[in-house]
């Protein structure tokens, strides 16, 4: 009889608190994705963008550097 208990109770614990919170998080989540980002985080992606950008260049100019200085330095 104890066993059935303990069972019985951890699926109402179950089916009350957990399959609710779930739920809530899954459909939260889902309508995130829908709606896209928001305005900060499309603001710190465009920021994220043009400091990617920036390091793109400066690594394009080191390696011009380089190369014009240490033909051989792509093969070390």
């Amino acid at each position: 009889m104890d066993i059935i208990a303990a069972i019985f109770i951890t699926t109402i614990v179950f089916v009350g608190a957990v399959i609710p919170t779930w739920v809530f998080f899954h459909y939260r989540y889902k309508t995130k994705l829908v709606h896209g980002l928001s305005i900060n985080e499309q603001t710190d992606l465009e920021e994220m963008m043009e400091t990617a950008n920036k390091m793109a260049q400066r690594i394009q100019s080191l390696e011009l550097i380089l190369d014009s200085e240490h033909p051989q330095w792509r093969e070390k």
